[in-house]
């Protein structure tokens, strides 16, 4: 379990620390000039200073104490010809509020910022010129940069104003250092070696030495095989990546894992496979076809080992979109190479294992035959293959609210699996081709017993129990018909201000009562003056269900989150079409966002700049982050060190004001 624990920890770690470096800021957009035109010697002109600042970013003032830290903005005219100042840099209806970091009050502009200052113009063919010296910050990545924006106002026959941005300095961090490119790429690579322990991925590992089984004909054509399996996954990933950022965006990861056509041919694809391997059928191709391949070896070996790779990719997107999806995300500012290098540099981690693992099988040929041994391995993959089935059709069940395969039934279906397969590992069935098993060996008597022993785990599931070793690959509790757990932790003190929307068919889990609607939750947000919890959710999300099984369930965590927050859940692939009037083009992609969870998505991307799944953040009633937002966090104590702080800036703010 320890072990487990430290592999999710690792694979959000890198999550984020991707997610921090695939970000484009830009500066903000200053206009500077004089409230008139053409004034005369005498005038007491007002220069003004307006900036338009990027999202999830912010300026500081100059109207607190600068022994605090962060830099004050300061206007800088000693080039300035024929004027003199009148008073100091004035600041227009900044904002206020306890910051945490500084430990102390700071005053900021969010979004729009104005600075004046007030100039008496004391000769003709005065020269305003100077600079701005800022700070912007963002508690989204916990990045400050410092910035100077230069500028020139010429006086005479005509007034002419120039205005540059100019970075300042090195961009400081307070808590994420940038990564240099070949640091990303560094990342990346680990990344793609961590995607390798996600529930879609390690499955296929088997299966990769099943079908490359008996292929090789010598040590070099398995050795050649397997490279060529290895640089199509490379390339499958680097080019499909890359023009799925530049054609679809990240969008599309999402459709691929949670649409129902890609995840019921998924399940088709695996029930079909199990068939085989339990020895339905056998997988062969019309001999004339045979005869040919073996007149054009080469050209048949390489689109069947390109197949083999493509299915891979596919079937992995539901589980490492949410990394790929991170590295995609930076193309929407342009920034094509990162992209391109980071897909490149993850492709080839997460290749070189299969590569690997497809050589391995040219020496399992020159080992002695084993009679039905290798039959034995492929009945025990088709059993784990038709389990895996029934977790792609179980997505499409959720996401489009069928009914058909809750809780309870896919556990059933499991127990049954599973029994069958521990019952065939003693030898007390048996399956077309394989031989009589005159005893058991050590290492099957293991496998039976543990076996066994994860069926008799999952049969207090079929009455409510979290199974939080299994979270990941179940439907979510609410789905369960009857679950004691449920009836014994119902909520009845809360109070809803109005009925909250879409809770006919969407849920939150531990009977934690909230709402499913952005406005609706903040509206309830301020009128109960409670800060708001965003719960970046989805059906499909194998992490979102790690967290409520593992940490949410937690006592101290379920009481925070029923007390202290207002709670909102926001699906990003729930499919439900809104009404027509409720649709609206995103200005982040120029497309048109018709559902729910399109919209869920969309306020996410271009709100926090990050798409992944789960991804927590926590805001004032002023819709201003409390706490900088965390995604996959299984440490409970850091988790409930994070909804303290986060209670804590709220009160503290909230008393400011």
């Amino acid at each position: 379990m320890n072990y487990n624990k430290l592999i999710y920890l690792a694979i959000s770690f890198l999550f984020l620390s991707i997610t921090l470096n695939a970000q484009v800021i830009s500066p903000p957009k200053w206009d500077i000039q004089l409230d008139q035109e053409n004034p005369k010697v005498g005038d007491t002109v007002t220069l003004l200073l307006k900036a338009t600042i990027p999202p999830n970013w912010y300026i500081y003032s100059n109207e607190f104490d600068p022994d605090l830290g962060p830099l004050l903005t300061e206007i800088n005219l000693e080039e300035a010809k024929g004027i003199s100042l009148e008073g100091g840099l004035e600041a227009i209806n900044s904002k206020k509020k306890f910051d945490d970091t500084w430990q102390g009050d700071i005053t900021y502009f969010v979004k729009e910022g104005e600075f004046r200052q007030k100039l008496v113009i004391t000769e003709e063919n005065a020269v305003i010129q100077g600079a701005i010296e800022y700070q912007m910050c963002s508690d989204v990545t916990n990045q400050c940069i410092n910035y100077q924006e230069d500028f020139k106002i010429s006086l005479g026959e005509e007034v002419s104003n120039v205005v540059s941005e100019t970075p300042v300095g090195e961009k400081i961090t307070l808590k994420q250092p940038e990564e240099s490119l070949i640091g990303f790429m560094l990342i990346a690579f680990l990344a793609g070696l961590a995607a390798l322990l996600t529930p879609c991925v390690f499955p296929m590992i088997p299966m990769t030495v099943t079908f490359f089984t008996g292929r090789g004909k010598s040590k070099m054509i398995g050795y050649r095989n397997a490279f060529i399996y290895g640089f199509s996954i490379i390339a499958i990933y680097t080019l499909a990546g890359t023009v799925l950022a530049a054609v679809q965006g990240p969008e599309f990861i999402n459709w691929l894992s949670t649409h129902w056509l890609p995840n019921v041919f998924f399940f088709a694809v695996f029930i079909f496979f199990a068939l085989a391997f339990l020895g339905l059928f056998e997988i062969t191709l019309p001999s004339g076809l045979v005869n040919k391949m073996d007149a054009k070896a080469d050209k048949g070996g390489i689109m069947g080992i390109f197949f083999m790779a493509f299915t891979l990719v596919l079937v992995s997107f539901s589980c490492t979109g949410p990394i790929v999806g991170s590295l995609l995300i930076s193309s929407a500012g342009g920034a094509l190479l990162k992209p391109i290098l980071g897909m490149l540099a993850f492709s080839m981690a997460f290749a070189l294992p299969f590569t690997l693992f497809a050589i391995f099988p040219g020496w399992l040929n020159s080992l002695p035959k084993s009679g039905g041994w290798l039959n034995s391995v492929k009945v025990v993959l088709g059993f784990i293959e038709l389990a895996l089935a029934f977790k792609f059709l179980s997505m499409a069940d959720q996401v489009y609210h069928w009914g058909i395969l809750d809780r309870d039934i896919y556990l059933a279906i499991w127990i049954v699996i599973f029994t069958l397969l521990g019952l065939y590992l003693l030898g007390k069935i048996r399956l077309p081709h394989d031989s009589k098993l005159e005893f058991i060996s050590v290492p099957r008597l293991m496998l039976a017993i543990a076996t066994f022993v994860l069926v008799i785990y999952m049969i207090p599931g079929m009455w409510g129990a979290p199974l939080k070793g299994l979270s990941g690959y179940l439907p979510p509790l609410s789905s369960h018909d009857f679950d004691l757990t449920k009836i014994s932790n119902q909520t009845s003190d809360f109070e809803f201000d109005e009925s909250p929307k879409y809770a006919d068919f969407l849920h939150l889990p531990h009977g934690i009562q909230g709402y499913f609607d952005y406005d609706q939750a903040l509206r309830a947000a301020k009128r109960q003056n409670k800060p708001l919890f965003i719960d970046f959710t989805g059906h499909g999300c194998v992490n979102c269900r790690e967290m409520e099984a593992r940490v949410w369930s937690d006592p101290r965590v379920l009481k925070r989150l029923k007390e202290d927050f207002v709670m909102v859940a926001l699906y990003i692939d729930e499919r439900y079409t809104l009404p027509e009037d409720q649709w609206y083009t995103s200005t982040y992609d120029n497309k048109v966002k018709k559902t729910i969870g399109k919209q869920n998505a969309d306020f996410q991307i271009s709100r926090f700049e990050n798409n992944a799944q789960p991804y927590y953040v926590i805001l004032d009633n002023q819709e201003e982050l409390l706490v900088s937002p965390i995604a996959y966090e299984t440490d409970i104590q850091k988790f409930i060190d994070f909804l303290d702080s986060a209670s804590k800036a709220f009160k503290l703010r909230t008393n400011q004001e």
